[in-house]
């Protein structure tokens, strides 16, 4: 009796059956050592109490390593390309080649698992290898990143801050001996400490991990997703200060004429993401499949180009290049000067991701969108010279075009928007300008740009955009009418047997007190019938054989819970618990799943 309580009380929720277990496990773990119903309670509090603070301690931990890192880079930068307002032409170029060389060394003799921006490597850590990150992957992440970063190479730290940080969480849990279920949430929960504190924005941080690496909600990862990211942004901050990235002019939308010019915006960016995508995607398996002692050689040769565009007026594609989007912001650029530097850092970013060169794609991202977008404000200035125009609004909702078109975050791209630029105003340009980059980019280039290079490197990854847009099947999908008259708790069992006979049906519905259903057998009806039973009420009879229903809007998989221990199930309205829409049994099921798999 009370396991079907149980399991009529998981029925009644929308979230996962892999929610549910995880959520069950200590439960049954201490049912299993022979603990009180109280001692199970406390127990599954006490666990999940101590997860939370253990993320706190990530976060925190996740925080300083992110700190350590950006002086790194800081450092490197200053002692491979100097400190003087004007560089040596020489040291542009050689700097990034040899920190090319030097690192092609590092990667494949050494730390092979450092290549790349990192997000891949932490979602397949979740997904695959039940949590577990070598601690050495941080190191050489650290190590490659940093000096890549700072030698010039176009890549950002975010990603790298990201796989940082689920590393560290990863080998704090082993430390700990955490269960495999714990172990596996670990990982996110590190990723977005380490990104938070990447980047000063701690919901968007929680919104990325969430969106793109975990791809579900539950109120157990979210609160410690959040406590990481929020302890860790507070231990950044404590060293570098709680200045944004940005320093953000005025911005806002005087007239709503003006959401034409960014539905424009949203279309170039859009454009402009999938020729960055479909470079990358086209680019890296060629640069991959060349000779082995070529691999030597890729980090330099991109460093070399990459110097070579900033000898030649550039410099602005080389790093991060946070300063330079903040100029952009306040004006300091012509906006044919804008456009040339967006499609050179396409460029450049091309040639130092797909040649192996440890670094993210995040700060890329934001600098080609922030570029783009103040060049087409610009240049609609330039063509109708009434039309109002800040630049720094035009870059800020660019940076959310390329983050909404190239790495296909739709809901991160908007609050990251909003968290950097503090101004809600903002808003209504973003989702517009969003939206049309968004679903530019997922008809002109299908698959993510993440999904593409999970799938170079031979991993079957979740892909988070397809989980999102796939056709789910629902209970009202595969449930069929109640076969016979729905029978009242009142009735006898004379007359169910009667409309048994009747009907020619096995079995029947039965109403019982307080919003319970149960279901009269024609095999258990002719055996109580034999045993004289008929005059019996049915709710006396089938007071212990309660069984759980379901709603028609639910998942279907829900159904397969149950079917296995009842022949059907009742499906009942939401708003009239007492009311039958139909029945469910595992042959409709199955039979529905065959046909969708024939669509």
């Amino acid at each position: 009796m009370g396991s079907i309580r149980n399991s009529h009380a998981s029925a009644q929720t929308s979230s996962g059956a892999p929610a549910l277990a995880e959520k069950n496990a200590p439960a049954q773990a201490a049912s299993a050592a022979g603990l009180s119903p109280a001692g199970v309670i406390w127990s599954v509090f006490r666990e999940d109490r101590f997860f939370l603070v253990l993320s706190v301690f990530i976060g925190i931990f996740a925080g300083l390593a992110v700190v350590c890192f950006r002086f790194a880079i800081d450092w490197s930068r200053i002692y491979l390309l100097g400190t003087g307002a004007e560089l040596s032409p020489w040291r542009l170029i050689l700097a990034p080649a040899l920190a090319g060389l030097a690192i092609a060394v590092l990667t494949i003799h050494v730390f092979p698992a450092a290549r790349g921006s990192g997000v891949n490597q932490t979602k397949a850590a979740l997904y695959i290898y039940d949590g577990y990150i070598p601690f050495k992957t941080a190191i050489g992440k650290f190590i490659a990143s940093s000096v890549a970063i700072g030698a010039g190479h176009s890549l950002g730290p975010e990603d790298p801050s990201l796989q940082i940080g689920a590393t560290l969480a990863s080998a704090i849990g082993r430390r700990m001996k955490l269960s495999r279920d714990r172990m596996r949430l670990l990982a996110p929960v590190g990723a977005a400490a380490g990104l938070a504190a990447a980047f000063n924005a701690p919901i968007s941080a929680v919104l990325f991990v969430i969106e793109e690496v975990i791809g579900r909600w539950t109120a157990g990862i979210l609160g410690s997703v959040v406590l990481s990211a929020v302890s860790s942004v507070v231990v950044m901050r404590s060293f570098l200060g709680s200045e944004s990235l940005f320093r953000i002019p005025p911005v806002e939308l005087r007239r709503p004429s003006e959401l034409v010019a960014y539905c424009i915006l949203g279309i170039i960016g859009g454009f402009a993401s999938v020729a960055f995508s479909s470079g990358i995607g086209a680019l890296r398996p060629r640069c991959r499949n060349m000779p082995q002692w070529t691999q030597y050689l890729q980090p330099a040769v991109a460093g070399a180009l990459i110097g070579l565009i900033a000898v030649l007026g550039a410099p602005q594609v080389m790093g991060a290049g946070y300063e330079y989007m903040d100029e952009a912001m306040h004006g300091q650029f012509t906006w044919q000067f804008l456009a040339i530097l967006a499609a050179l850092k396409i460029l450049a970013t091309l040639l130092s991701f797909v040649s192996g060169t440890p670094g993210g794609m995040f700060a890329p991202t934001l600098f080609i969108g922030a570029m783009l977008g103040a060049a087409v404000g610009g240049a609609e200035h330039a063509l109708l010279p009434h039309f109002h125009y800040t630049a720094g609004t035009y870059a800020l909702v660019g940076m959310g075009v390329l983050f909404a078109g190239f790495l296909r975050a739709p809901m991160t791209s908007v609050f990251m928007v909003l968290e950097v630029s503090g101004n809600y105003t903002i808003i209504v340009p973003v989702i517009v300008a969003n939206t049309f980059a968004y679903v530019i980019s997922r008809a002109l280039q299908p698959v993510p740009i993440f999904d593409v290079l999970s799938r170079q490197d031979g991993l079957d990854l979740p892909s988070m955009e397809e989980l999102r847009e796939e056709d789910v099947l629902r209970v009202e999908d595969a449930m069929q009418p109640s076969p016979g008259p729905v029978l009242e708790c009142d009735d006898s069992l004379d007359r169910g047997f009667l409309e048994q006979e009747k009907s020619s049906c096995p079995f029947l519905m039965v109403r019982l007190p307080a919003n319970g259903w149960a279901c009269l057998e024609q095999k258990q009806a002719e055996a109580w019938m034999r045993e004289g039973r008929g005059g019996y009420a049915l709710g006396t009879l089938l007071t212990d054989a309660r069984i759980p229903y379901v709603h028609p809007d639910q998942p279907l998989d829900t159904v397969l819970r149950y079917v296995d221990r009842w022949p059907v199930v009742p499906v009942v309205n939401r708003a009239n618990l007492r009311k039958l829409e139909g029945v469910i049994s595992q042959r409709d099921v199955l039979a529905r799943y065959r046909d969708f798999g024939g669509e």
